[in-house]
């Protein structure tokens, strides 16, 4: 049995859930998310404010205790995204690194002989606040968490001096320079 799957959903007073056949359609005030659930496996019981799935079988093997669990979050994940978002705060550190936004770019200034720009995709809101903070913000958590990754790819913080973009709160190892 799965801890996690167990659970029931709360579902905001605002958002509302539609069930046909296999497919969840979530709508919220932020938008709305798609999902698909095997309906060979699960069967969905919904109420005026709580949503809850489970198994078919009476007998529950492992492969399917670990999906229930994960459409469970994903299902939850997505009430969360279409009623109140997702968010990653992203932090430069280093002298003369900066972010400014240009259209639909966001421009970086990291150490490099030239500006790196990131497109950004039509579903994902990003605000720079300071010129050393990004913020982003959308109803689908994988693509805000994969944008929030691509970004930091640009420029992983070195453990030295700490220098480059990481998110806030992000714990850096720090190493002990040359001695002489």
């Amino acid at each position: 049995m799965s801890k996690i799957g167990k659970k029931n959903i709360t579902i905001p007073k605002e958002s509302s859930i539609k069930i046909e056949g296999g497919y969840l359609t979530i709508t919220g005030p932020k938008g709305t998310k798609k999902l698909t659930i095997d309906d060979k496996i699960f069967s969905s019981k919904l109420n005026e404010s709580q949503f809850q799935i489970k198994p078919l079988e009476k007998k529950v093997d492992k492969k399917t205790s670990i999906m229930w669990g994960t459409y469970r979050s994903l299902i939850n994940n997505a009430i969360t995204g279409v009623s109140k978002g997702h968010e990653k705060i992203l932090e430069l550190n280093g002298v003369g690194f900066r972010a400014n936004l240009k259209g639909e770019t966001l421009n970086l200034q990291i150490g490099f002989s030239h500006d790196v720009n990131f497109k950004i995709p039509k579903d994902i809101k990003i605000t720079v606040e300071k010129q050393t903070t990004i913020k982003i913000n959308g109803v689908d958590k994988e693509l805000v968490s994969k944008i929030a990754a691509d970004i930091k790819n640009f420029k992983p913080v070195e453990p030295y001096k700490a220098k480059g973009i990481k998110e806030k709160g992000q714990f850096v190892l720090r190493k002990e320079g040359k001695k002489k």
